[in-house]
């Protein structure tokens, strides 16, 4: 899988000349329905990494954020799930947590993930039985025992209804990039993350694998593991963590959300 590292790598080389650090990015500006903006270098990112993955792979499906979705993928065992700019409101605003997530999904859990941060210099990678990477190097994820004490990011709304439940955790400041936020659990940065309601496979899929072989996991509020190139692609509340911390959280988030997952 150096080859799909390597193309990440290529990939996130053509979306910087689009991002100016602290200032306003250059890319021309769409916005998606719904209202969610999508620049001109996450569609050529998103055409760069579709015609070599594919070249790469030919019998792996195809599911991105910036690509308009097909049934075909539900027939392929094998598929690749990518965000060609995970934190584009980031990447617009010049702020340099922003990356490039590529995920190879087989039988709907990921086997191998890569999430490269260009402008942090940032490349975390993993494959199924051979561990986690960080620019190269192995780490694993913190072996914090309880909520307690913990670094948690997360959901304003949702760490504020934590806290008021007495749970005393220090919170790192928002994240804008989903797949980096996890990705900080995966190196031991952080204790634990929680993603909201929403998060679609290609937010996801690549940390998912990041955090399984550093040790850690990703799970919703029924201690159950994302399954990936499913009809639809959105998941609920998601929990990141070792076990222990994963463990309690999940059990404070459940009291502290009541019936009902939300933001």
């Amino acid at each position: 899988m150096a080859r799909v590292t390597l193309l990440a790598g290529q990939a996130g080389d053509m979306a910087l000349p689009y991002f100016r650090i602290g200032g306003r990015s250059i890319a021309t500006i769409d916005h998606k329905e719904g209202g969610s903006p999508v620049t001109e270098a996450d569609r050529l990112v998103d055409n760069f990494l579709r015609e070599h993955l594919t070249n790469l792979v030919p019998e792996a499906g195809w599911l991105s954020e910036e690509t308009i979705d097909t049934h075909d993928r539900l027939s392929r065992d094998l598929i690749f799930i990518v965000d060609p700019i995970d934190g584009t409101r980031a990447f617009i605003e010049g702020d340099a947590r922003w990356g490039v997530c590529v995920a190879l999904v087989a039988a709907g859990r990921p086997v191998f993930g890569v999430i490269h941060m260009p402008a942090l210099e940032l490349t975390y990678s993993a494959a199924r039985g051979r561990g986690a990477t960080l620019n190269g190097a192995p780490i694993s994820a913190s072996k914090q025992p309880a909520l307690e004490g913990g670094v948690i990011a997360g959901p304003n709304g949702l760490l504020k209804r934590l806290a008021s439940a007495g749970h005393h955790f220090r919170v790192e400041p928002r994240i804008p990039s989903l797949a980096y936020r996890l990705a900080r659990v995966a190196e031991g940065a952080l204790d634990a993350a929680i993603a909201s309601t929403d998060a679609c496979d290609w937010d996801i899929a690549a940390a998912d694998i990041l955090l399984e072989e550093a040790g850690a996991r990703l799970t919703d509020l029924n201690n159950q593991v994302p399954r990936y190139n499913q009809t639809g692609t959105k998941h609920g509340v998601l929990l990141a963590g070792s076990d222990e911390s994963r463990v309690a959280l999940t059990e404070a988030a459940r009291l502290a959300l009541g019936p009902g997952p939300s933001r």
